[in-house]
C-alpha cells in the first residue's frame, strides 16, 4: 500500500488538492473559527468566575465530603426500610411516567409522519408541538406538577412522562417516516384498508425500534427521577436531599451507592433486552 501510496502521490495530490492543499480562505476560516471556540471558551470561565483557585479549592472541599461520606452506611435498619422504599417509588416514578409517555406518544408519531399523515398543515402544527415541548427539561415539568397536583411520587412520574411525550412522538415518527413501503403495498394490493395497511406493514417494522426507545427511556428517566425528587416530586432523590441538608453524608453515601448499582443493574439488563428485540446477540 505504501509503495503504491508513493508510486501514485502526484495524481492523489492532483486528484484530492482542495483536501490535501486547501486555499488560503480555508485555513483563514479554520483557523478564525478554532480561535473563536477558544476565545468564547475563555469568556465563559471569566463571566463565570471560574478560576484555578476556585478549582483547587473546590477539590479540596470535595475530598474533605468523600472522606466525610466513608463509610457509607445507612444508620439502622428502620433507615434501610425507609430508603427501599424510597428507591422503590423512583423506581415506580420512572416506569410509569415512560410508559404513560410512550403510549400517549404513539398518536402524536403516526400524526407526524410524513407517509401516513397527509395534511401537511396537521403534520406541521404536530411536528411544532412536539418540537416545543421537548425544549421543557423535566425538572421544570417536576415544578410545575407539584405546584398543580402537590408534592409526592405522583407529580414526579407526571413530570417523567410530561417531557417524554414528545422525545417519544419524535423518535416515533422518524421510525415510521424510515419504514419500508413495500409490506404496506402488499396489504393493501390483497384489499386491505388504510389502517389495515398501517396495522400490519409499518407497525411490526417500527415495534422493536419503539421497544428499545422505551428501555432506553425508562433506564435513564430512573436517574432523572432520581433528581426531580430532590424538588419535592417523591423517591430516594427527597431522602438523599434531606440526609445532605442535615449533614449525614455517611447515609447520603449509602444511598448514592444504592442509586449507582440500582442503574447499573437496570442497564444492564434493558441492554439485554434491547439487543435481544433488535435481534442481536
Amino acid at each position: 500500500m505504501r509503495d503504491i501510496f508513493l508510486a501514485d502521490q502526484a495524481g492523489l495530490g492532483a486528484r484530492h488538492a482542495a483536501i490535501l492543499r486547501p486555499s488560503i480562505s480555508t485555513r483563514l476560516m479554520v483557523g478564525g473559527g478554532i480561535a473563536a471556540a477558544i476565545a468564547l471558551y475563555i469568556g465563559g470561565l471569566a463571566m463565570l468566575g471560574i478560576s484555578p483557585a476556585r478549582i483547587l479549592a473546590g477539590l479540596h472541599r470535595l475530598g474533605d465530603i468523600v472522606a466525610l461520606m466513608m463509610p457509607p452506611i445507612p444508620g439502622t435498619w428502620t433507615r434501610a426500610e425507609i430508603y427501599l422504599h424510597a428507591l422503590g417509588q423512583t423506581l415506580a416514578i420512572a416506569f410509569l411516567g415512560t410508559m404513560g409517555a410512550a403510549i400517549l406518544a404513539i398518536p402524536l408519531g403516526f400524526l407526524a409522519a410524513r407517509n401516513i399523515t397527509a395534511s401537511r398543515i396537521l403534520r406541521f402544527l404536530t411536528r411544532r408541538t412536539l418540537d416545543a415541548g421537548r425544549s421543557i427539561d423535566t425538572l421544570i415539568w417536576a415544578l410545575i406538577w407539584i405546584n398543580v397536583v402537590g408534592l409526592g411520587p405522583f407529580a414526579g412520574a407526571l413530570a417523567i412522562m410530561s417531557a417524554d411525550i414528545f422525545s417519544f412522538g419524535k423518535l416515533m415518527s422518524e421510525a415510521i417516516e424510515t419504514a419500508d413501503r413495500r409490506p404496506v403495498e402488499g396489504v393493501t394490493a390483497a384489499g386491505g384498508s388504510r389502517l389495515e395497511a398501517i396495522r400490519f406493514g409499518i407497525v411490526p417494522q417500527v415495534l422493536p425500534v419503539i421497544a428499545s426507545q422505551v428501555l432506553y427511556y425508562f433506564e435513564s428517566n430512573t436517574r432523572s427521577a432520581t433528581i426531580i425528587g430532590i424538588v419535592g416530586a417523591g423517591g430516594i432523590g427527597l431522602v438523599l436531599s434531606e440526609q445532605i441538608r442535615v449533614l449525614e453524608w455517611n447515609e447520603a453515601a449509602s444511598i448514592i451507592l444504592m442509586v449507582l448499582v440500582t442503574v447499573a443493574v437496570i442497564d444492564a439488563i434493558s441492554e439485554r433486552l434491547r439487543a435481544a428485540i433488535m435481534g442481536r446477540k
